[in-house]
């Protein structure tokens, strides 16, 4: 079994208190759901936007007020996770697999986000990241991971490093203007109802495509990296999340379009990006549509697609080679061929039931043929959740969902994987396929300003694709700090 330090109990019993409304916070105002934060990948976490940055009594949800009419924005956070789980059942392991011996991580995320409006029209936004601590087994052995907060190469620094940097340009179409909250992304407090808006630099894909306003925040609602994303968007990143674009959107009254050309890794979950778009790069489309359809309440969806071009492996090729005697096991870095494409689909929706409670999910499909190359090992992924604010309980700034999220890959995957296969997540020796199946819930307390605490548990059937290994139970802990 696990063992758990004093202080790290302590932590748990003041969370309790929180949780059941122990008078030990006061009360603030309440969030609001209804503007989706943007959003990254692992290790990329922007702060939660669904709160506003003061309430209307004393009891602000970040610890500094921030200004509605100054041109600069200056904030930044803190997210600090612990996981752990206790031995599970494993009939063999490989070099990638989530370990069956007790253990526990911490993963540590601090960011600073700065902006500066140029004109009414043209702002710049700067944002430095660290990232240390480590996850469970180093981040292998499970497609949809515990925590989104971990980089996948542990081998990677925790020094500072600068994580965006993007120019964003809005053209006015017309005259009416919609309300629009102030962030690290945006400085406008109103935006022209339509309007072409353009952004280049450095950024993450997620911040902008596949948002869901209660599926994407692990820094106040779930963990899981295909709860968070959608697991079969194999969208173009380097191992920390971010990637070089440009990006145009179109935005209506009721909807939106969305483009992105953004670099590729040069290797499958590489630190370093190719910069010779004729042969990698990725498209990535979007078309979003809101309304309020369904009993009047507010509703989101969106399809989004996308095209990567990179210097991919084929798992076809590489079971050949290993039939045929050429490599000792199947080796999908041998295979790998400039010119080589992958591409998928998702649907992502959000539904308001109540003013308290949210209905969301999404489906993915990738072709799956050429290697995971970006985010995970996912081909075909299904997940549906709810979520709820607390007023209904008294605690207006509290939060709490849950959901459930099925994922899959392809025949050619699976045999790769069957055969001694390796991925850069996955690799077990050999394979008993089964649907990796994740049942996720947590609990965020309001503790005081910008301070918040939660409580996060994992139920993962089948990690890695295999049902000879777990089921495993992952429980956490994770403090946040907005200011």
């Amino acid at each position: 079994m696990v063992r758990l330090p004093a202080k790290f109990i302590s932590y748990v019993f003041y969370l309790l208190l929180v949780c059941l409304g122990i008078p030990a916070v006061a009360t603030a105002q309440d969030f609001r759901p209804d503007n989706p934060s943007p959003q990254a990948s692992a290790g990329t976490q922007v702060p939660d936007q669904s709160a506003p940055a003061e309430s209307n009594n004393d009891d602000p949800l970040i610890l500094f007020p921030h200004s509605e009419t100054s041109r600069y924005w200056i904030s930044g956070q803190a997210n600090i996770i612990m996981q752990w789980h206790s031995d599970f059942p494993a009939s063999y392991g490989g070099p990638n697999s989530l370990h069956s011996q007790a253990e526990n991580a911490t993963s540590k995320l601090y960011t600073l986000y700065l902006g500066y409006e140029l004109t009414p029209n043209t702002e710049v936004f700067v944002n430095a990241e660290s990232a240390g601590g480590h996850g469970l087994s180093n981040a292998l052995g499970v497609a949809g991971f515990t925590n989104l907060d971990v980089v996948r190469n542990p081998q990677l620094s925790q020094n500072p490093y600068l994580a965006r940097l993007i120019l964003r340009q809005i053209i006015p179409l017309s005259e009416d203007r919609v309300t629009a909250e102030r962030g690290p992304f945006g400085l406008a407090t109103s935006l022209p109802a339509r309007r072409l808006e353009f952004r280049v630099g450095k950024f993450s894909l997620v911040d902008f495509f596949d948002l869901n306003t209660w599926g994407q925040d692990s820094h106040l609602q779930f963990l899981n990296w295909t709860v968070d994303n959608n697991g079969a968007y194999d969208y173009a990143a380097n191992t920390r999340g971010y990637t070089d674009s440009v990006l145009v959107e179109y935005d209506d009254h009721w909807w939106a379009v969305r483009f992105a050309e953004s670099l590729m890794p040069k290797v499958a979950n590489g630190i370093n990006l190719d910069a010779d778009i004729a042969r990698a790069r990725a498209e990535n489309f979007e078309f979003e549509a809101r309304g309020k359809h369904i009993a009047h309440r507010a509703g989101v969806v969106r399809l989004t697609s996308y095209l990567n071009h990179a210097d991919m492996g084929n798992y076809n090729a590489a079971i050949a080679n290993f039939l045929a005697g050429k490599t000792p096991k199947p080796d999908i870095i041998s295979t790998r061929q400039q010119g080589r494409h992958k591409y998928g689909f998702g649907l992502n929706f959000e539904q308001e039931i109540t003013s308290q409670i949210g209905l969301f999910g999404r489906l993915g499909w990738s072709d799956g043929r050429n290697e995971s190359f970006a985010y995970t090992e996912v081909d075909r992924t299904l997940e549906l959740g709810a979520f709820s604010k607390g007023e209904s309980w008294h605690r207006r700034n509290d939060r709490a969902g849950i959901v459930f999220s099925m994922n899959g890959i392809v025949a050619a995957h699976q045999n790769y994987l069957a055969l001694g296969g390796v991925g850069f997540l996955l690799g077990d020796g050999a394979l008993t396929y089964g649907h990796e199946k994740i049942f996720e819930s947590f609990y965020t307390g309001h503790m005081w300003r910008g301070l918040f605490a939660s409580f996060d548990l994992q139920h993962v059937n089948n990690p890695g694709y295999n049902k000879a290994r777990g089921p495993v139970l992952v429980p956490g802990l994770r403090f946040h700090v907005d200011f």
